[in-house]
């Protein structure tokens, strides 16, 4: 099983970035998809998640400015970030269940600079 992210990099305050992380190698039917992250010295955190019927679920602190989807042909998840702050800047993970097993990424930096 493989997870691989990217789209994470550098950016200005106010700015954009699409993260994206396709599955690979599962062979059951993937339920949720989702994005974490963990800032230095915290503890990581839900940021988004979607159900295989789009039932979608947001962190309060990225709702009106992240948007999760995922295609569900391409087990390949999204996360559009816009109007990014500097407490948006992480190591993002992304996240994906079956019935039975959870799967993890490696994680791609984020950095927000002011």
């Amino acid at each position: 099983v493989q997870l691989v992210g990217s789209g994470g990099g550098l950016v200005q305050a106010g700015g954009s970035l699409r993260l994206s992380c396709v599955a690979s190698g599962i062979r059951s039917s993937i339920n949720i998809m989702g994005w974490y992250r963990q800032a230095p010295g915290k503890q990581r955190e839900l940021v988004a998640s979607i159900t295989e019927d789009s039932v979608i679920t947001y962190a309060d602190s990225v709702t009106g400015r992240f948007t999760i989807s995922r295609d569900n042909a391409k087990n390949t998840v999204y996360l559009q970030m816009n109007s990014l702050k500097p407490e948006d800047t992480a190591v993002y993970y992304c996240n994906v269940q079956t019935t039975m097993y959870g799967y993890w990424g490696k994680g791609t930096l984020v950095t927000v600079s002011s």
